[in-house]
């Protein structure tokens, strides 16, 4: 979107219908769980508007929650994840060797995921025996079962970085932080209640679709991650080629 999207507030909800953008069977290529299998369920609309942010989340539709759950259920058990020049997931009786999945990650990100009132999903999905994880900017927050994992990635607003909110860091698993050799904004990692809190800490390169800018992005990576101490992430689906 490259700070192009529109800025959408909160909304309200019982949750039983969601905006979806799209529904996807991949590896978890970033974070704490980099490597796992999972299905990607990508929630319309950010409240905020990153100038490199490269995600498509607008043109969403809305989905009740029983057919979130039929999509999921149906690509945790029949998806299967081809790495390659367009990264398709096949069935298993296209893939050859028919092995499923057996996909037991649900992540559920955006845009901004905590616009949306995501409570009875997460529920649903940890009833169905999935490991469910949030991905948010850290801004916004909804009570959520104590079993989802949430990863923060906090953003610079007004021109540096703010403290997240206590309800965030309280539940926080992880704090990933986006780096940039060349984007003034974001070539540090910042404090933002992570050394409280005792939350770890990932770095991870900025993809600014420029592969000599994107060379110097992982440089720095490094250097921060040996420097603080930081776990370094790398966006793993975009080094195999799928989605």
């Amino acid at each position: 979107m490259f700070g192009n999207n529109p800025i959408r507030p909160p909304v309200a909800g019982d949750g039983q219908a969601l905006e979806v953008k799209h529904i996807f069977a991949t590896l978890q290529g970033e974070g704490p769980l980099a490597g796992t299998p999972a299905v990607f369920i990508r929630l319309g609309g950010c409240n905020l508007a990153c100038d490199f942010c490269d995600t498509e989340f607008e043109g969403f539709s809305s989905l009740t929650l029983e057919e979130i759950l039929a999509r999921v259920a149906d690509l945790s058990s029949s998806a299967v994840v081809i790495p390659g020049e367009a990264g398709i997931p096949v069935r298993p009786s296209e893939a050859g060797d028919g092995n499923k999945s057996g996909i037991k990650l649900a992540v559920i990100t955006g845009g901004e995921p905590l616009r949306q009132n995501i409570a009875p999903l997460c529920d649903a999905l940890l009833e169905m025996g999935f490991e469910v994880q949030i991905e948010t900017n850290g801004t916004l927050w909804r009570p959520l079962n104590n079993k989802v994992k949430v990863v923060c990635s906090p953003k610079v607003t007004n021109g540096r970085y703010h403290r997240v909110r206590e309800d965030v860091l309280a539940r926080a698993d992880a704090i990933k932080f986006i780096v940039s050799a060349t984007h003034s904004k974001y070539r540090d990692i910042a404090e933002v209640g992570q050394a409280e809190y005792k939350i770890p800490v990932y770095i991870q390169p900025m993809d600014e679709r420029d592969e000599h800018k994107n060379l110097a992005n992982r440089e720095r990576a490094a250097q921060l991650a040996m420097k603080t101490g930081g776990k370094l992430s790398l966006q793993l689906h975009k080094i195999l080629g799928i989605e």
